[in-house]
């Protein structure tokens, strides 16, 4: 199926999704081959000395940019650890190549590759795979969400004291400490609270019903292109502050009917929303 306009691009976006696939899997495959054969060590750090990269999340993403760059060289990257590559194509790939790397770090079996394809500012296809399990979620705009080919929809909770919602933290200590304030007046008021370690999985678990919502601040294009799109995918709303997208300061994704009521929750009771510089090129939609 192409998609485009008169002054954008006519894309096959099947063929956008399947080179997501392809090169996710790629990668993943990547990643447990370093598991297995390598001592895992910090590379360096960023925000803070606890937000860590391995070797593995740089030879991840050279591994992916190198796969999309040979198949279509004019489009766009915007990768976590590479930054933005240019291109003139109309299309942009938004890549985490290891969401999760606290997890990978210890060993822990929750962490992702995301690859996300971007069309005019608008995300068509994504592709999210947890490598230790080998799931691998998929979803086309407008088409439907998968996981391993099967179709997803999000859980029918319609109350928020019935949900399982997924959070996570920031890194910068301050951060974290209002984050802990918030969940103290959330957890009395949901099923229960989850905090998986990777964004990618949130969102993926909430279409595929193992969570109900989840919300977050601090987050970047990377950590949600993908997981979002699979997410709305199955029928999940998504949304940052009120009438705005998902983005840094606030990103919330749940089931419809607890949508609005979990936003309102995180808003009032008081988390500040994190106020730094946008990313070159961040993504903007509107809100679904």
């Amino acid at each position: 199926m192409d998609v485009g306009s008169p002054s954008g691009p006519d894309v096959d976006v099947d063929e956008l999704l399947a080179l997501a696939e392809r090169t996710a899997r790629e990668a993943a495959e990547l990643l447990l081959s370093g598991r297995r054969t390598s001592v895992i060590t910090v590379d360096h750090t960023k925000s803070t000395p606890t937000d860590v990269v391995t070797a593995m999340d740089t030879a991840a993403e050279e591994l992916i940019r190198d796969r999309l760059s040979s198949a279509r060289p004019d489009d766009t990257i915007l990768g976590e650890e590479g930054g933005s590559v240019p291109g003139d194509s109309g299309v942009r790939w938004i890549v985490d190549p290891l969401d999760g790397t606290v997890n990978y770090l210890y060993g822990l079996p929750a962490y992702a590759v995301s690859i996300a394809a971007e069309v005019d500012g608008e995300v068509v296809a994504g592709a999210v795979t947890c490598p230790p399990t080998g799931e691998m979620w998929t979803a086309r705009r407008g088409k439907g969400a998968w996981l391993d080919g099967t179709p997803l929809r999000v859980n029918p909770v319609s109350e928020l004291d019935q949900a399982l919602v997924g959070t996570g933290f920031w890194y910068d200590a301050g951060l974290r400490a209002r984050q802990a304030e918030l969940l103290r007046h959330v957890l009395p008021r949901v099923r229960d609270v989850r905090r998986i370690g990777s964004a990618s999985l949130d969102l993926c678990a909430v279409a595929t019903g193992r969570l109900d919502a989840f919300y977050e601040t601090g987050l970047h294009p990377w950590d949600w292109s993908a997981g979002i799109l699979v997410a709305e995918e199955a029928g999940a709303r998504a949304g940052g502050l009120p009438g705005r997208p998902p983005e840094r300061r606030l990103t919330v994704t749940a089931a419809p009917d607890i949508f609005d009521a979990l936003r309102d929750l995180v808003l009032t009771h008081g988390i500040e929303v994190v106020e730094s510089p946008v990313v070159a090129g961040e993504p903007v939609r509107p809100e679904r």
